[in-house]
């Protein structure tokens, strides 16, 4: 949906950019509120300012290491409507699952390290995902994937 007072460029750096903020305050990042709270209308006024790509840049640290610094990063993967709910397991939730199914992770699913969902949480090998469906072909169910 693109309105008709502003460039479709603009719209795309929009959503590029909150996409972005919105993915670092997934994997822990410290993202101000105000910042993904900005509509398209007061990015536009922000941005038609200085329109310069070098502007759209941020920094933020992560909550639990602020020392660990990310700059710069138009689809938000987990909000699309066919993905199903991904939930990244606490290592002590893996733990009691593992034990739960007397399995190891390795015996689980398997999610590639390249697919959309762990890149976009920034998942590394042995981390465990929940995987909630609910459609009306496969009704409601959950399965786990360990990342390989």
């Amino acid at each position: 949906m693109i309105d008709r007072g502003g460039s479709v460029e603009s719209h795309r750096l929009f959503l590029a950019r909150r996409t972005a903020l919105e993915m670092l305050r997934d994997r822990g990042y410290s993202v101000p509120e105000d910042e993904l709270a900005r509509t398209l209308p007061e990015f536009r006024a922000w941005w038609a300012d200085k329109p310069e790509l070098e502007r759209l840049a941020f920094t933020t640290t992560l909550a639990s290491d602020p020392s660990n610094k990310i700059t710069e990063l138009l689809v938000n993967i987990t909000k699309h409507v066919l993905k199903p709910k991904h939930e990244v397991l606490t290592p002590e939730e893996k733990a009691k699952l593992l034990k739960e199914y007397n399995v190891v992770d390795s015996q689980l699913p398997r999610m590639l390290e390249t697919d959309a969902i762990a890149r976009y949480h920034g998942l590394g090998k042995g981390t465990v995902v929940k995987v909630t469906y609910d459609s009306e072909l496969t009704g409601n169910h959950v399965t786990y994937r360990c990342i390989f």
